[in-house]
This record gives C-alpha cells, structure tokens and sequence, in this order.
C-alpha cells in the first residue's frame, strides 16, 4: 500500500493494539505485530529452565535444561518441543480473544511471534512440512475456523515451508482438555486422530503446530500417528506453554 494512503488510513482509522484495544503510537518495532508497548512488555518468554524433549518449564531448581520425569520414564513420540512464551498475561489474553472470542485478526500477530521464534529455534531442519493439529468437522463448524492452521500458514509462508491440513485428521470428536487431570488427558485424545497419506510423510520431517500445550498429550498423539504413517521426525511448535508442576 501507498505510504500516503497508509497514513491517510491511520488518521480516519487510527490502528489500536490487537490485544487491549489502546491506540497505538508510532514505534517501527511494533508496528506490524499491532502491539501497543505495555502488552509487548507483558509477553512472558520461556526461559531456562525447561526440559529439552518436550519444552516443560521448570519452577527454579536446577539452573540448566535438564530432562523432566516425564521424559525420562517414557520418552514421547515426538522428538522435541519447543515454545516462546509461557502461557499467562499478554499472550495468553491474546489466544483467548483469538480462539474464543472470533478476533481472527489476531492469527497474524500471533503468528508473527511465532515465526520469529522459528526462525532462531529451527536450524539444520531441512524443508519440513508443517501440519496443524486438526479440529474434529463438528469444532470446526461451532468454532468457524482451526486456529493452529492459521499460525502454521502465517509460519509456513513466512518461512517458505510446505503445508499440509489434510493428511492429518481428527476421527474423534474429543472433550476439552482444559480441566482434565493428566491420564484423563491421555484417554481422552487416544485414538482420535489418523493419518490420510502415508505417501507425503514418507521419510519427512513433520513441524506438528498447536496454539497451546498442557501436557502435551494432544501433541503426542498426533506424533504417533505421524511416525507409524513414515514420517522420520515429529518436531511439534506451540506458541505457548503452560508452567506445569
């Protein structure tokens, strides 16, 4: 767009922060993740420690990464997890408006975020296909729209990645997973998801994407899907993960 056009748009329409809404002031820096600098400030990045396998955060403790107990009595399907911030404050508010509250908007400043965070995280990964974890029809029709398939396209394109929704499809339609204890979770996602073409993930590296992880029991499923289906690595993204005990 025409820099003259863009500025006679501001005036009419001054640009607001996708989070709470506040007028934005003139800042280069933040100017295209349409955050005002308070709710920038408010982003929780995930800082060591945290287990190397599957990105649980660790409250204090030993300083350096170091595997949680999890991983080291059953190592999941997936061969890491990463994510960028922990799941509270701006980013947090920021998803729930996202998912629940329709402001779709707010996918390009998420996935931006995210982007970013691949960008010094991945390396040496080839050419990955990335894959959201998949809504069951009935969610997608309530919800209107698959918010992990909107970070991973925003990603996907930004990072010139191939993208696949369609190979991986959720068979069952599954209660949320918020308010579930641990082996609830579990039991809750088995067998909820397959795998349509076995073909594409020969031998691939699959980047898995979701907005959220908990337990990461979701994410785990889906990878041992992928894995029987051929695929070489499962390496899944979150946006955000939770500090768990």
């Amino acid at each position: 767009m025409h820099p003259i056009l863009r500025n006679l748009i501001d005036i009419i329409y001054p640009p607001r922060c996708h989070v709470c809404q506040e007028f934005l002031r003139k800042n280069p820096a933040l100017e295209e993740l349409a955050l005002c600098k308070p709710c920038f400030k408010g982003l929780s990045r995930l800082t060591p420690p945290f287990c190397p396998v599957c990105g649980r955060p660790f409250r204090g403790g030993v300083p350096e990464n170091h595997h949680c107990e999890d991983c080291l009595r059953k190592r999941p399907f997936y061969d890491r997890a990463g994510a960028p911030y922990l799941y509270e404050g701006t980013i947090m508010e920021a998803i729930h408006r996202f998912k629940y509250a329709e402001k779709t908007y707010l996918g390009n400043t998420l996935g931006y975020l995210l982007s970013l965070f691949v960008e010094g995280w991945l390396r040496e990964t080839g050419s990955p296909v990335m894959m959201p974890v998949p809504l069951h029809p009935r969610k997608l029709r309530e919800r209107g729209f698959n918010q992990s398939l909107l970070l991973a396209r925003h990603v996907a394109s930004r990072m010139g990645f191939e993208l696949d929704f369609l190979a991986l499809r959720r068979i069952k339609y599954t209660l949320p997973q918020t308010g579930l204890k641990r082996a609830e979770r579990r039991k809750n996602v088995r067998r909820a998801f397959e795998c349509t073409d076995q073909k594409a993930l020969k031998g691939r590296t699959v980047l898995l994407v979701d907005d959220v992880a908990t337990t990461g029991s979701t994410l785990n499923e889906c990878a041992g899907v992928l894995k029987r289906a051929g695929a070489e690595k499962v390496i899944c993204l979150v946006l955000a993960r939770t500090m768990t005990p």
